[in-house]
């Protein structure tokens, strides 16, 4: 089985290349690192690669790159896949600091790419926004959440960490609560991206960033059930969903079964399960907005 270690970074496609560039750099704080063509690579103030801006004809989230372990050959995962039925290629140079990686599409056709190699791309920079410290989970609507569920689980080393009701599914591929989530919908789309940022404090200062630019809050401050993470949520100038959050839980011991005790836990210990739908959104703070469980408006 291929094991994919972090969630690395996301492409987003958009139609205007500079108003997003304003706004990923300009508000949230993220630091150019590469440009080539009408494509933009920017990394977070601690240096990590986490998001490319593509000039498209459309708004949408196309690409998802995961770190793997360092001990599978390239070669191998490709052979592996091949195995499930899914076709890659070995790519050379395909984003800055990265040498080479392993690319094919998942069954949703979001572009997959697996890599090894990574380097640190202007790191330690003070930035004029907000500032997260990484892309922490990208949710995607599918007509098929379970038939993801096997793939993310069964060649990509995933694990369920929650489900709500049977819609809506949280998987982790490292000790976070979770690096993707699935939630059924008519159509293969981006349902929101999340940005992890250090502590309450930060959420609260992010959203007096976000008034300064009059950018409205679209749900929270509230903390969730599943994960019990502090979250936030706005939509971005393509009018994606956009999160920032803090305090997820963590599972440091798969062996043990249970995630790190939390203060705020209900259940004890806090097992992966599943929520039930109209009680699922929050331990305090609002219930989400109909626009948020349809995607964009």
């Amino acid at each position: 089985m291929i094991q994919a270690q972090r969630l690395a970074h996301a492409t987003i496609e958009t139609t205007d290349l500079q108003r997003s560039l304003d706004y990923f750099v300009g508000v949230n704080g993220f630091v150019e690192a590469a440009r080539e063509g009408g494509t933009v690579w920017l990394a977070s103030k601690l240096g990590q690669l986490n998001i490319a801006l593509v000039k498209s004809d459309k708004c949408d989230c196309t690409r998802v790159a995961f770190e793997i372990s360092p001990r599978e050959k390239l070669s191998d995962v490709v052979k592996a896949l091949g195995a499930h039925g899914f076709a890659a290629e070995i790519r050379s140079d395909p984003f800055p600091g990265t040498p080479s990686a392993v690319v094919f599409k998942d069954p949703k056709g979001t572009t997959i790419e697996l890599f090894q190699e990574w380097k640190f791309l202007a790191p330690n920079q003070n930035v004029a926004g907000i500032g997260p410290l990484k892309v922490g989970h990208i949710a995607f609507f599918t007509p098929d959440v379970q038939g993801l569920v096997d793939f993310y689980r069964d060649v990509l080393g995933f694990h369920v960490s929650d489900w709500i009701g049977d819609f809506f599914v949280f998987m982790r591929c490292n000790p976070d609560h979770h690096s993707v989530n699935f939630f059924r919908g008519e159509a293969p789309k981006l349902h929101h991206i999340a940005f992890e940022l250090k502590d309450f404090i930060h959420v609260t200062n992010a959203c007096e960033t976000l008034a300064m630019h009059k950018i409205p809050l679209g749900w929270g401050p509230l903390r969730h059930g599943p994960g019990h993470n502090i979250a936030a949520y706005h939509r971005s100038p393509d009018d994606h969903v956009v999160e920032y959050y803090c305090e997820l839980d963590q599972m440091k011991n798969e062996a043990l079964g249970y995630f790190e005790p939390r203060p705020w836990h209900v259940d004890r210990p806090q097992r992966p399960k599943t929520w039930v739908p109209r009680e699922w959104t929050s331990g305090w703070g609002t219930p989400p907005a109909p626009d948020y469980l349809r995607g964009r408006g």
